[in-house]
């Protein structure tokens, strides 16, 4: 049964090289000559003016061509010749033998002769010309500047982007006495042209190489070999499920557990190779690029170009992280006090750290979206992830929200009133929220269920065309977006000259179903130094009793409503991927842990992984007191106004590290979520019933930072709306699915 309530009523439950130029070794690139490579290059003459190069190994990409794009000074000649030279293949550099063939005179020549206007489009026409076949091709600096031209050459082939350092090309362009670049204009800074061109690269890209500062010219060619190999076996970057016992034909890919959410077996997904590592010299350049910048780079490197195309990923990333941030810097990290630093992880449109993957995840859901069906987004939350999940959906266009509906279910009792009204703010068309007169684990076992019951699947998908899927962290494409903050946040510290890279830091996250602190363990498997990453429980302390014995026990254990409810979870899915990790991918062992908890409610890790979970992880908890106090003590010794998640946080980091390097607190929400206990802890008497009330006055109390305007709009808007509330009955919540459907999606006829 549900009911329609009031806002604030109750219901009682039932229960290079520039121009051709090679670039010298002192600038960390080695003479060509030194390396006595040959390519293999040969002409043919037609009759007409274009100029062709044919390959004999036309089995290499099926006779396509590799097309070097860079920046003047990148070095796209030299490793085009490195490139060539490993692959057998002949070597075209568009300089030299393109440009400067059909001209009968230097490049140089030819832009003090016509200008550099002209020179772009007679370089353009040139290049139309050239018709090639399994070749290492090296384009100029400002070929991808002339979009005929670039179209022509791109069906021709796979375009690498050599992404190098603009620094190290300032200075390997001083080194060549080279001080202006095609299309340069009188009195624009060199740097400020190389800028402006970069956007043209990112047009045009197929494949990014991502060079790091100071990286040589072998360095650069063995990641564009890599890249590539990379590029042509998409079959082989595969995903499995954590309870994955036996090997399987079926191959899944990113586009495919974006839409699945959960495996069909129970477990979560899992990238069945592991992260990719990356080298200390990229992530030396990574701290000097802003927060969507660091995204790009590194969620291209877990998301195969064949799933999503850089570019478009780009443009998602851009999307997702921009104007609809209260902060430039998306995610700042700021000194609390001695060596902790706090992550402010909610200046997003719903105020909380969810903001950070479910501006993106919805993006990427879309664009993976196969044809011909509707989507139902299930969601399970304790308070955050279902405003984040409903704001993030909203912001796709009409064309993906007529396809794609969300339904939230949140404890109605279990979460605060502000995380209500920003829920139930969402009330029309495919988006919609649910109180359930129960707790998260209720909601969120109930959803597993529903994607577990084969029959209900298939009734809905045969009757409605619609599939259900999840947003919640249980699904890769939530999950994965975390990786990036914890990695931003290192990378702040670097910047900031708090460490230098290499230098350890801890990571302690007010942890409930563990997505969070399971991002930050994989931060760290992609080459993060994170010494140890301490998860904060309040007084429902199943993972840090899990963490410091070994043993999950749900037998006789009772859920406690507190002051910091996103953490008020006793069922926490993500352990299942820390244990798969911890166990080297021993699927077997997950599914029979995993099988005990349901069975018996209880499971008891073995010995040797209880060790190597306490060398990764640690754990500690806090009373309410506690909480409280330390949200007061940091106000009154700083002026900083701390969430209570974030003070369960402190106060864990207080008791545990010892302070021997930085620690960085999560901090996940924004504290106006929370007003009343906030108030109440900054002993500021006469707290006001009404929620947006309570927001003015803690803002007459604290400094800032300011509440997201998106939460201050949906919030008095909800304040007059009603909201459905249903009993904890699965069979119920069923109901409410099937018939969102109804309303939301044409009946298959």
């Amino acid at each position: 049964m549900c009911v329609q309530v009031p806002p604030g009523w109750r219901v009682a439950p039932r229960q290079t090289g520039n121009q051709g130029a090679g670039i010298s070794s002192s600038m960390g690139f080695l003479n060509v000559s030194k390396l006595t490579l040959t390519a293999v290059r040969f002409y043919l003459h037609p009759l007409s003016a274009s100029r062709s190069w044919l390959s004999t190994k036309a089995s290499w990409m099926g006779g396509r061509n590799l097309l070097l794009m860079g920046l003047p000074g990148a070095g796209k000649t030299t490793v085009g010749r490195i490139v060539a030279q490993r692959l057998g293949l002949p070597v075209i550099d568009v300089d030299d033998d393109v440009l400067e063939a059909t001209w009968k005179m230097p490049v140089s020549e030819k832009l003090a002769a016509v200008g550099g206007e002209r020179f772009l489009e007679e370089e353009g026409q040139a290049l139309c010309n050239l018709t090639a076949s399994g070749c290492v091709v090296s384009l100029t600096g400002s070929n991808p500047l002339h979009s005929a031209a670039m179209q022509h050459v791109k069906e021709s082939g796979l375009v690498v982007y050599l992404d190098a350092d603009i620094e190290d090309i300032m200075q390997r362009l001083s080194r060549m006495k080279v001080n202006r670049i095609v299309g340069q204009k009188v009195g624009v800074p060199m740097r400020d042209n190389l800028q402006y061109r970069k956007q043209f690269y990112e047009r045009w890209l197929d494949v990014r190489v991502f060079c790091g500062r100071g990286d040589t010219v072998e360095d650069v060619a063995e990641k564009v070999l890599k890249a590539v190999a990379r590029y042509q076996t998409h079959a082989s970057e595969t995903y499995v499920s954590t309870r994955n016992a036996e090997p399987s034909n079926q191959k899944t890919h990113f586009s495919d557990v974006v839409i699945e959410g959960l495996a069909t077996d129970g477990g979560l997904y899992v990238p069945e190779h592991g992260f990719p590592e990356i080298a200390a010299s990229e992530w030396l350049r990574l701290a000097d690029m802003s927060y969507p910048e660091r995204a790009v780079v590194l969620l291209e490197k877990c998301v195969h170009p064949s799933d999503v195309s850089p570019s478009d990923l780009r443009k998602m990333i851009f999307k997702a992280y921009g104007s609809n941030f209260a902060s430039e810097v998306v995610a700042p990290v700021k000194h609390l006090v001695h060596q902790q630093y706090v992550q402010e992880l909610f200046h997003g449109p719903t105020a909380s750290f969810k903001d950070l993957a479910l501006q993106l995840m919805p993006q990427l859901f879309a664009y993976c979206l196969p044809p011909m069906c509707n989507y139902l987004i299930l969601v399970a939350t304790s308070g955050d992830t279902g405003s984040a999940v409903l704001s993030g959906f909203s912001r796709l266009g009409a064309a993906d929200r007529r396809r794609t509906g969300v339904l939230v279910f949140f404890p109605e009792e279990g979460v605060s009133e502000i995380q209500k009204l920003q829920m139930t703010s969402y009330s029309e068309g495919n988006a919609r929220a649910v109180g359930v007169l129960s707790d998260f684990d209720f909601c969120q076992r109930a959803m597993k269920r529903m994607f577990g019951e084969s029959g209900l699947s298939g009734h809905l998908a045969v009757e409605y065309g619609t599939v259900l899927s999840t947003a919640n962290s249980i699904n890769w494409a939530r999950l994965l977006p975390q990786v990036v903050y914890h990695s931003s946040a290192y990378l702040d510290l670097c910047k900031d000259g708090v460490v230098t890279f290499g230098d350890p830091v801890d990571v302690c996250i007010p942890t409930g179903n563990f997505g969070n602190a399971m991002s930050a363990v994989y931060a760290k498997k992609m080459g993060i130094p994170i010494r140890k990453v301490i998860c904060a429980s309040n007084h429902n302390r199943i993972v840090s009793d899990f963490i410091n014995t070994g043993e999950y026990d749900l037998r006789g254990r009772l859920l406690t409503p507190s002051r910091s409810p996103a953490i008020d979870i006793l069922k926490s899915s993500n352990l299942e991927r820390f244990i798969y990790h911890l166990s080297d991918g021993d699927g077997r062992l997950v599914r029979e842990l995993f099988a005990r908890l349901d069975t018996k409610q209880h499971f008891r890790l073995p010995d040797p992984l209880l060790g190597r979970m306490q060398e990764e992880v640690m754990a500690g908890w806090c009373s309410e007191d506690e909480c409280l106090a330390a949200i007061q003590s940091v106000h009154r010794r700083t002026g900083y106004v701390m969430d209570t998640h974030t003070a369960v946080a402190k106060a864990v980091a207080d008791r545990l590290q010892d302070g021997s390097c930085p620690v960085v607190l999560c901090s996940t929400a924004h504290y106006g979520k929370f007003a009343p206990a906030v108030l109440k802890a900054l002993q500021i008497p006469d707290i006001p019933e009404d929620p947006v009330e309570q927001l003015k006055k803690l803002r007459s109390a604290a400094s800032g930072p300011e509440a997201h305007r998106d939460m201050m709009t949906c919030m008095k808007e909800s304040s007059r709306r009603r909201h459905t509330v249903c009993q904890a009955e699965y069979g119920v919540l069923v109901e409410v699915v099937e018939g969102m459907i109804r309303e939301s999606f044409l009946k298959v006829l």
